[in-house]
This record gives C-alpha cells, sequence and structure tokens, in this order.
C-alpha cells in the first residue's frame, strides 16, 4: 500500500483528487439545485418544506451530505496546496505557465476558489445552521409536520446585501467552473481531438446555465415576492 500512499501524496495524486472531487460536486450541485428550484413553485412553500424535510430525514441523504462536506474541504485543501507549490516553484498561480496561453479563470482558482468557499460559509450559516438550530415555525405538508423553511429563505432574500453576496459568489463558482470542468477531464487524461471540444462545450454551457439558474431564486424572491 506503500505505493498507493505515496501516489495520493504525490502532486499527480493530489491534482487526480481534486478532479474526482470537482467532478463529485459538479454532479452534487445539478442535484441541490433540482431541489432549490422548488422554491420557485407558486405553492406557498409546499413543495420546497416537502423536498427539505424529505433530504433532512434520509439516512441515505444524510450519509452523502456528510461526504459532500468532506469533499468540499477535501477539494480546496488539495487546491491551495497545488496553488502554493506551484506559486513556490514558478512565481505564478495554479496551473500557470503562459498567460498568453490561459484564461483568466484559470490563472485565479485559487482567488475563486476562496470567494466560493465564503459563499458556502455564508449559506450554511444562513440556512443550514438555522434549519439545524434555530427556531423554524412547523406547518403541515399533506398529513405530516415540517419545518417552515420556505419562510426562512423567503426572509432571507429580501436582504438586499444577502442577495449582493449570493450573486457575488455565483459569479465565481461560474468562473472557477469554466476552467475546473474541462481542467477535471484532461487530468484524468480525457484529453482527445475529438472529445474535448464536446467537453469544453459541456463545461462552459455548464458555468453559465447552473450558477444563473441558482441566481434567479434570489432574485425572483427579492424582485416579486
Amino acid at each position: 500500500m506503500s505505493w498507493f500512499t505515496n501516489f495520493l501524496t504525490s502532486s499527480i495524486g493530489k491534482k487526480l483528487i481534486m478532479s474526482l472531487t470537482g467532478l463529485f460536486l459538479i454532479l452534487f450541485l445539478k442535484v441541490h439545485l433540482l431541489g432549490n428550484l422548488q422554491l420557485l413553485k407558486d405553492d406557498g412553500g409546499l413543495a420546497f418544506n416537502t423536498y427539505a424535510h424529505f433530504m433532512a430525514h434520509n439516512p441515505l441523504i444524510k450519509f452523502i451530505s456528510y461526504g459532500n462536506y468532506f469533499f468540499i474541504l477535501l477539494h480546496f485543501m488539495m487546491g491551495m496546496y497545488l496553488w502554493r507549490k506551484n506559486r513556490e516553484a514558478k512565481g505564478q498561480s495554479y496551473a500557470v505557465s503562459n498567460h498568453r496561453d490561459t484564461t483568466w479563470s484559470s490563472r485565479n482558482m485559487a482567488l475563486l476558489g476562496m470567494l466560493v468557499l465564503a459563499f458556502l460559509l455564508l449559506h450554511m450559516g444562513d440556512f443550514w445552521w438555522k434549519m439545524k438550530f434555530g427556531s423554524t415555525d412547523l406547518v403541515m405538508a399533506g398529513d405530516i409536520e415540517v419545518k417552515d423553511l420556505y419562510s426562512k429563505v423567503y426572509a432571507s432574500f429580501k436582504v438586499t446585501w444577502i442577495v449582493v453576496a449570493y450573486l457575488i459568489g455565483l459569479l465565481a463558482l461560474a468562473f472557477h467552473l469554466y476552467h475546473g470542468f474541462s481542467s477535471a477531464f484532461q487530468t484524468l487524461g480525457l484529453n482527445h481531438s475529438k472529445y474535448t471540444p464536446v467537453i469544453k462545450f459541456l463545461g462552459t454551457a455548464f458555468s453559465i446555465l447552473v450558477p444563473l439558474a441558482y441566481a434567479i431564486i434570489p432574485l425572483v424572491f427579492y424582485f416579486t415576492k
């Protein structure tokens, strides 16, 4: 097992961990978005409260959520380690060798990653912490009693600075995904003239559409609800 440990602790191993955790988090973003879009239903929060109750009480979902927290921290730690090592070796940012051949996103992945992490901490503090430890009213969803988390979201997205912070965080996420999506596949060796353009197209589409869909939610609450 020593070879396996040595591989994982090497720069190549850390890049592989970055890629795999990044792809998992990309999958999480899609699933999480489907749940959050329940907020836009005109049903007084019934669909979202039902969804949130299911997510909070399903054992498998709870297990996956703890794994997700771990992957977020691992992804961030590996990214900062690689960025620091690259900067020490070349005096440049993570994954940069020639500014003319790279995008702004690739040259600023560490900064974007820190902004995304700050956004996640805000989101966790504003929603997850209140859900777990705050005082929340109970409402009926069909024949079961659930926490009225929809009202928590409604109150948060009526606060200007929270909406602005969310939009900045989602903009950072978009740029982070723009480089990270295709970079993850490249690290895994999926770099071929036939497939790379498709991967880059999907990455660009994902980095625009998914953050935009997330951003629509606070904007709808702030301006119309």
